[in-house]
């Protein structure tokens, strides 16, 4: 049997990774409304972070990863806790104040726009294609708010607009500071984000009134091993590996598949402004996301 070649190995990673945030990341928003019936958000986000990000950091420290030094540590830190407090733990408490897991993929469906729009910031302004996208995405985004979800929670609307603006800041940002390599870096964001997680978690007076039950335990043990230790590992690898436009890519995906198990498996029921923002919003993110590939070809 012949030898695959270092290249057609690369082309399987990427497209196991692509698969795993396509599909995984998009079945995450029903599994984090299933953790809540147990579970406070930002303790619910900080646990699955620390489960998954311990074993990877052994895992990649038995692979050859030195362990970060103190300034790779504070600057996984800074990343996780945008990612993580900003982008993850929004979507979560916008769930726990009523907004539909399909809906809250949807909203977050625009994040590659505000990527865009952050990379303009630190020196590479959207050219005419992107701004077209934009707009058009934003305009969807304005359509979406007019949701039955968000009109009647002024919290998970204004939640849901900052959470994929933090996740967008913060995936552009890790490329500009000095992070551990490989799955290391994965593992010291998650870990430095789980712990400030639970830190804010306990500031803001979250606790564990009772022990959760089993559908709750086992919605966290699937965000932990599912959506943290293998889908962000795999989007972690997207970003060192291919064009951010390949990399961000689940912003078309998961909108779908976390409303079509939110419709089927979470009883969740989706009005017209879902069925007619959606759309308007993938089609901004392809514009954007054909604009970059333009500008770069994808190493695939």
């Amino acid at each position: 049997m012949p030898d695959t070649s270092p290249i057609d190995h690369r082309r399987a990673l990427i497209a196991l990774s692509l698969v795993l945030v396509y599909v995984v990341w998009g079945s995450t928003y029903l599994a984090l409304r299933y953790g809540l019936e147990g579970f406070p958000p930002f303790l619910m986000n900080g646990l699955r972070l620390l489960l998954a990000g311990g074993p990877l950091a052994f895992i990649a420290r038995g692979r050859g990863r030195d362990w970060p030094t103190g300034r790779e540590w504070a600057s996984a830190t800074i990343v996780g806790g945008i990612l993580f407090i900003g982008g993850l733990g929004f979507v979560t408490i916008a769930e726990d104040n009523g907004v539909g897991s399909g809906l809250v993929a949807s909203a977050v469906a625009v994040m590659p726009l505000w990527a865009a729009l952050w990379s303009g910031v630190f020196g590479r302004w959207p050219n005419r294609l992107e701004w077209v996208g934009l707009v058009i995405g934003l305009t969807g985004v304005v359509m979406l708010s007019r949701e039955g979800d968000f009109q009647a929670t002024v919290v998970g609307t204004a939640l849901m607009i900052l959470s994929p603006i933090l996740w967008a800041f913060g995936s552009v940002i890790s490329s500009r500071m000095r992070l551990p390599k490989g799955l290391m870096a994965s593992a010291a964001e998650m870990l430095g984000g789980g712990v400030l997680l639970l830190a804010f978690g306990w500031a803001r007076g979250e606790r564990m009134a009772a022990m959760p039950g089993a559908k709750a335990w086992l919605a966290v043990a699937y965000l932990s091993v599912f959506g943290s230790l293998f889908a962000y590992t795999a989007y972690a690898y997207l970003l060192a590996n291919t064009a951010p436009a390949v990399a961000t890519s689940y912003a078309y995906v998961n909108p779908v598949v976390a409303v079509v198990l939110g419709v089927t498996v979470g009883n969740e029921v989706v009005g017209g402004w879902t069925y007619a923002g959606l759309p308007i919003i993938l089609a901004g993110v392809a514009l954007v996301g054909l604009a970059q590939r333009r500008r770069r070809p994808v190493p695939i």
